[in-house]
């Protein structure tokens, strides 16, 4: 009899196989050596583990939690001998049903003996009847009081008592080394989403640094930060129309700054920037073997904004083919990364952005309609900076200080005749080019007074002192050469006598005309001004 207990039951080699399990660290590893070990005994037919699987409901069998993730089973039919890992039809089982279903609902060690007679058993695992099964021990895997799964046997010959209560401690360890195997999975995806997030946040912070906050007072930039107060505490999607460099990315940051989602990350995607090839991988992430150079799982831009807020910036550059792809995840609220099957939520708001004109795209064919009605829900226009140069002064001293700290100059002067010069361009780049004119500037000023070199625009106010002549067929004014000589002559004498002839310095004659001190004294030089009294 002895010997016949030690072939079904050897507590060295039980202990040897616990020590194997406090060394894996890997799920899958773990269950595959306890899957190979088990079926080593001669009186295992079949080894079954099942888990508790809640997170991972598929859209056929969603009350089916419980999956089979590894088993093997062996034909006394035949001589062969096989190890396998299920992945049929059959590997979902709700809980409460079956053998394996009722020890998960109760938490507690199920043993059957002499099934001989009932053979309904193994039909409801998908098992052959004809197969010499004679016993079921099904222990619960199981850490913190909680049930994680099943670790089930089916056997040639019933169970030894003796080796009945080593089911229960295989189970709790392997509940143990499934936690910790879970948990380290989990660190080493918030790891790798918080560097991820790290990554994007350095980002935008480069790209905010190009436009500073939102600074001005016109009445344009009110009525902006007003419609941001409006959508911002809500869910609501919000597209962000304006030209490029009006500062979209700004109120993008606004909107999730002044939301219920303000503690999460905001992560911004360049939609013009992503290859169509890698648009899924980008968006939605991938795992491991997915497509070549897959070398590990990667989580997506949506993974990585999970709970706050996805910045779509470009939206207009996106195909076709995958505005479908990412209008099904923004009505569906659901993903996959590439290569994975497990479907999970995208709990994110949505925030978009482009410098075209969506209907005109929409109209062409270039944009989906049923997108641009899902992301235009509540649509911003950023106006350009020509039309709130009211704005320009603020502006321009925000920029100089943020010059100034970033790039560890003196800081300069800026003064009114500076400002003016700022006020009487159009901006064409708008808000991206006025801070790359002043960081220009605040390097070649050295600590002095600011000088902008701009082009002549039409917008360019004419001189005050300037008499209206008569104007041509086109309607443009014009003077004679002496005319201009001598205006210039009388415009140089106002500046001078208004600054008390005073050349340099601050509110000096150089200063108000916004040239250097060296080129007013060789201009008065030339027209031969000279401060009376001397």
């Amino acid at each position: 009899m002895k010997s016949k207990i030690d072939r079904r039951f050897d507590p060295i080699s039980a202990a040897d196989l616990l020590l194997d399990i406090a060394q894996e660290k890997s799920v899958e590893n773990l269950l595959q050596k306890l899957v190979r070990r088990a079926m080593e005994r001669p009186h295992i037919v079949c080894y079954q583990i099942w888990l508790v699987d809640k997170g991972d409901l598929c859209s056929v069998c969603p009350q089916k939690p419980l999956r089979l993730i590894a088993g093997g089973w062996k034909s006394f039919l035949d001589s062969g001998e096989s190890v396998q890992h299920f992945n049929g039809p059959n590997t979902r089982m709700p809980l409460g049903v079956g053998l394996v279903g009722k020890v998960v609902a109760t938490g507690q060690q199920l043993v059957l003996k002499r099934l001989n007679g009932r053979q309904g058993y193994l039909a409801e695992l998908g098992l052959p009847e004809q197969e010499r099964i004679r016993g079921f021990q099904g222990s619960p895997i199981m850490f913190k009081g909680e049930v994680l799964g099943v670790m089930a046997s089916f056997v040639s010959e019933d169970t030894p008592d003796v080796a009945l209560p080593w089911g229960r401690i295989f189970a709790d360890h392997i509940g143990a080394a499934i936690a910790n195997a879970r948990a380290f999975k989990e660190i080493r995806r918030l790891k790798a989403q918080l560097e991820q997030q790290n990554t994007y946040l350095q980002e935008e912070v480069v790209e905010a640094k190009a436009f500073g906050d939102l600074v001005g007072q016109s009445a344009a930039l009110r009525q902006v930060i007003s419609q941001i107060d409006l959508v911002a505490p809500t869910e609501a999607s919000v597209l962000i129309l304006g030209e490029t460099g009006t500062g979209k990315d700004l109120v993008a940051h606004e909107i999730h700054r002044r939301s219920q989602r303000k503690d999460k990350p905001l992560v911004r995607v360049n939609c013009a920037s992503i290859p169509r090839e890698l648009f899924e991988s980008e968006f939605f992430g991938h795992v491991k073997g997915a497509f070549t150079g897959a070398i590990k799982d990667r989580p997506g831009r949506f993974e990585t904004a999970d709970g706050g807020t996805l910045f779509l910036d470009e939206i207009g550059e996106v195909s076709v083919e995958m505005q479908g792809k990412l209008l099904r995840v923004l009505q569906e609220k659901h993903y996959e990364r590439v290569g994975d099957d497990q479907t999970r939520d995208a709990d994110v708001r949505v925030i978009a952005a482009t410098n075209r004109d969506l209907k005109k795209e929409v109209a062409a064919g270039r944009f989906r309609e049923d997108l641009y009605y899902r992301l235009h829900v509540f649509p911003i226009y950023v106006t350009t900076l020509k039309d709130r140069k009211d704005d320009i002064p603020l502006l321009a001293k925000h920029f100089v200080d943020l010059s100034v700290k970033g790039l560890r100059c003196p800081k300069p002067r800026l003064t009114q005749a500076g400002v003016a010069k700022l006020q009487n361009y159009d901006w064409p780049g708008n808000v991206r080019e006025l801070r790359n004119v002043i960081e220009r500037a605040v390097i070649l000023a050295r600590g002095g007074p600011l000088l902008f070199d701009l082009p002549v625009t039409d917008s360019t106010a004419p001189s005050a002192l300037s008499t209206p002549r008569p104007a041509t067929k086109s309607g443009v004014e014009f003077l004679t050469e002496a005319e201009m000589q001598r205006r210039e002559r009388e415009n140089l004498i106002a500046v001078l006598e208004r600054s008390g002839w005073k050349i340099k310095g601050v509110n000096g004659a150089a200063e108000l005309l916004g040239v250097k001190a060296t080129t007013l004294l060789a201009r008065m030089k030339k027209m031969g001004i000279m401060r009376p009294g001397k």
